[in-house]
């Protein structure tokens, strides 16, 4: 099967190993490799793409049993919220002190600087009603660079423009 191209703004904050990724995929339904999992799933190609204007959350942490992830949709976010976010991550990095910085109920950011790091903390709550959801996680994304972080959040609030 072909690859599938996703598109659409993401913002990834953290390491190769433990992440998390705030994005709005879409997927083009004409991709010759959606057309064949459609097929094999037994849908449309465009219900197998979905509507691409659905914020997710997904996560993922490298600890001592190996790799665990999850995540879950945002339905009802907005991009101006994605941005007012983004914009306020901005913000408490320029001043450089601790800061915590929340995206609606689902995302608290705690951070505090570590020379020309950030030492950021995730705190991650899935939406209520999602019986078989994921549980609320805590992740440490570790000692993130300040210009790599400000050039993450710039690409992001770029794509969203």
């Amino acid at each position: 099967m072909s690859p599938i191209a996703v598109e659409g703004p993401e913002l990834n904050l953290g390491t190769s190993g433990t992440y998390l990724l705030l994005a709005r995929p879409k997927i083009d339904p004409t991709q010759p490799g959606v057309i064949v999992a459609a097929r094999e799933a037994g849908v449309s190609p465009e219900e197998f793409a979905g509507p691409g204007d659905v914020w997710t959350l997904i996560y993922e942490a490298e600890g001592e049993g190996g790799s665990e992830g999850d995540g879950f949709e945002l339905p009802g976010a907005r991009d101006t919220e994605a941005d007012a976010f983004a914009e306020q991550l901005q913000q408490a990095l320029a001043a450089a002190e601790p800061f915590t910085v929340e995206a609606g109920n689902f995302l608290r950011l705690e951070a505090r600087p570590a020379g020309a790091d950030w030492t950021v903390t995730a705190h991650i709550t899935p939406p209520e009603g999602e019986e078989d959801g994921p549980a609320p996680r805590t992740l440490e994304l570790g000692a993130l660079p300040t210009a790599e972080l400000l050039a993450e959040l710039e690409r992001f609030r770029r794509e969203l423009a």
